[in-house]
């Protein structure tokens, strides 16, 4: 992991590490250097009491002192602009990715735990190149360098300071291994914890209006405290290696004090040697205990970087062919061949499923709750790829076509609006980044959006907050549908795009959509059967697969078809299809009916 980090970052930063190692090199070198400097202090000052090495100890002492001060300052400067790139390197990185995964992916993965966990793990790639280099170039080089001189100066004593290597590294693999299996469970509770938190905040009124505030609050506060249990085990585990460590240095201390004393009162040897020793060996305690709490720490920085890596090694299920082409698409005509598909192999949701949408026609898609219909205009824009059959547009099959040029031949508008943060202007703009202020404001008017925006308090550059909340459903469904017009796409999609308007609205919409729809592949889903009445073609599924198809007309000729059902069912409730609709078509399904609905896609064949 570690080794891909530095291949993937290394190079772009080469100077900055550069710097940072020159630093850390002076560091080090001061710090020993004040070690090394306490003999001739000792012995030149206290012992033989010459007053003219005062000078020069003391300036190099200063001069050691300020070395170690600016190059640990230009140390963490280099350090911290180099974590600054990572951490939004990584974000880019991983939000191009996160673009380029299926929206299975996205159906599969709470976006409040994604957006928190990525949020936690992007540290951990710059922690763990942050924690390599000051351990190599910093501890590691001063405590060699500290090593080195309690050598020079004293090799047995040297030896016997360091038997306490064997147990700390002990310690340090026991302790890495019990971090190592809670941290990762540390990890995904609190970004569970933070997701959670997002997700009500941003359904706050979904909350209050069911009053789930004290229910939401209980479930944060379980896993509140589980995150806190897991934190407070991590403490205790890691934690521990300090008194370790404590302990062993002291032994090591106290035997070097105990024998160089008996060398000094017996022995009669003079103490600058001795002093420079000890001050080496308590200067090395510092570099020795961090680089056995680094391989500790680093268990933690390994855990994110790891979960971030998962995630970018995803593969998207469904990419483009290797000899994928663009998309040349005039005309617009949608052709469905024989096509079934499944969120899941055992489950089919459109079975052999065979229609044409005519170019610059109108071709409405209408059943019950479940039957497939949103379905499949998912897989026309290749949100999923087809299990069986081929959609051809304007005779070319789109899974041998790019995505990005498909996708850009169709305006989409979903029965779930959605708005993002800027204002309305920019709003509208996505569906073209091209279109200018009046191509936008046109678009308003056709979707009969630009009387309210005007009554904004700033007009087109009016903020919509989050998710527009600062806007209506009805508001933010007329901005969605002025995003598809400004789109000047041959092929447009409406989902149920007039599903939260009133009466009134939804009928100064329609006009404008009759207006937009001239001369494009029009395919519409819609509960109201009003909305369809004027549809060039009318396709009915039942449980995903054709059950009548036909112009209205038609398809009422037969007042035993589906369509002519649902007509009366919507007549007496006065309402869209509903999943009791469902429920009641297969009721009254006999086989003289079924016999009947054949032969109605026959005659309308």
């Amino acid at each position: 992991m570690l080794r891909r980090i530095v291949a993937e970052n290394g190079y772009d930063h080469r100077w900055s590490y550069a710097v940072v190692i020159v630093c850390s090199l002076l560091v080090s070198g001061a710090t020993a250097f004040s070690a090394w400097v306490m003999a001739p202090m000792v012995n030149e000052i206290f012992y033989e009491r010459r007053g003219d090495a005062i000078v020069w100890i003391c300036a190099g002492f200063m001069g050691a002192f300020l070395v170690r001060g600016f190059a640990g300052y230009g140390q963490a400067i280099a350090l911290a602009t180099i974590g600054n790139n990572l951490v939004a390197r990584y974000q880019k990185r991983i939000f191009d990715h996160l673009m380029k995964l299926g929206v299975d992916f996205f159906n599969d993965t709470r976006s409040g735990r994604l957006a928190a966990q990525m949020d936690e793990n992007v540290g951990g790639i710059r922690d763990l190149l942050s924690l390599t280099l000051i351990s190599i170039t910093r501890d590691a080089v001063t405590l060699v360098g500290l090593v080195g001189l309690m050598v020079y100066q004293d090799p047995v004593l040297s030896l016997s300071s360091l038997l306490i290597g064997p147990p700390l590294i002990w310690a340090v693999v026991y302790i890495t291994r019990r971090v190592r299996k809670i941290n990762r469970e540390s990890v995904l509770i609190n970004s569970r914890l933070s997701g959670s938190v997002q997700e009500a905040t941003q359904g706050i009124a979904i909350v209050k209006a069911f009053t789930m505030e004290d229910e939401l609050a209980r479930r944060i506060g379980i896993m509140a405290d589980t995150a806190e249990q897991r934190s407070n085990k991590i403490a205790r585990v890691s934690e521990r290696l300090s008194p370790i460590s404590d302990m062993l240095a002291g032994l090591a201390v106290t035997a070097v004090i105990a024998y160089s004393g008996y060398r000094a009162l017996v022995l009669g040897q003079p103490p600058g040697a001795v002093f420079s020793f000890i001050t080496a060996l308590i200067l090395a305690y510092d570099p020795a205990r961090r680089l056995a709490r680094m391989q500790v720490t680093m268990e933690r920085a390994l855990v994110n970087a790891r979960m971030i890596y998962e995630l970018l090694d995803l593969e998207p299920k469904q990419g483009d062919a290797p000899d994928a082409v663009e998309a040349r698409i005039t005309t617009g005509e949608v052709r469905f061949d024989n096509v079934t598909f499944g969120y899941s192999a055992d489950m089919p949701v459109l079975r052999d499923l065979s229609f044409t949408a005519a170019a610059g026609k109108v071709t409405a898609i209408v059943g019950a709750s479940g039957a497939g219909k949103s379905t499949l205009v998912a897989l026309l824009q290749r949100f999923y790829d087809v299990d069986q059959g081929s959609i051809e547009v304007d005779g070319q099959d789109i899974s041998k076509v790019t995505k990005r040029s498909l996708r850009q031949s169709i305006a989409y508008v979903s029965q779930a609006p959605y708005l993002f943060e800027g204002t309305i202007r920019d709003n509208i703009r996505y569906g073209r980044l091209s279109a200018t202020d009046s191509e936008i404001e046109q678009a308003a008017k056709q979707a009969a959006a630009d009387d309210f925006i005007r009554q904004q308090p700033q007009g087109y550059d009016t903020p919509v907050g989050e998710n527009g909340a600062t806007l209506s459903g009805g508001q933010r469904q007329r901005v969605s549908i002025a995003r598809a017009i400004v789109r000047q796409a041959p092929i447009l999609l409406l989902d149920e795009a007039t599903s939260a308007l009133d009466n009134e609205a939804e009928a100064r919409v329609q006009e404008a959509l009759t207006h937009v729809m001239e001369g494009r592949t029009t395919i519409v889903i819609a509960h109201r059967l009003s909305t369809v009445v004027n549809a060039d073609r009318i396709i009915v599924l039942e449980e995903g697969r054709l059950a009548e198809e036909g112009t209205h007309a038609t398809l009422m000729a037969d007042p035993h078809s589906i369509y002519a059902r649902f007509h009366r069912i919507q007549g007496k409730k006065g309402l869209g299809l509903v999943d009791d609709v469902k429920a009641s078509q297969t009721s009254a399904q006999t086989p003289a009916s079924r016999s009947r609905a054949k032969k109605t896609v026959r005659r309308s064949a």
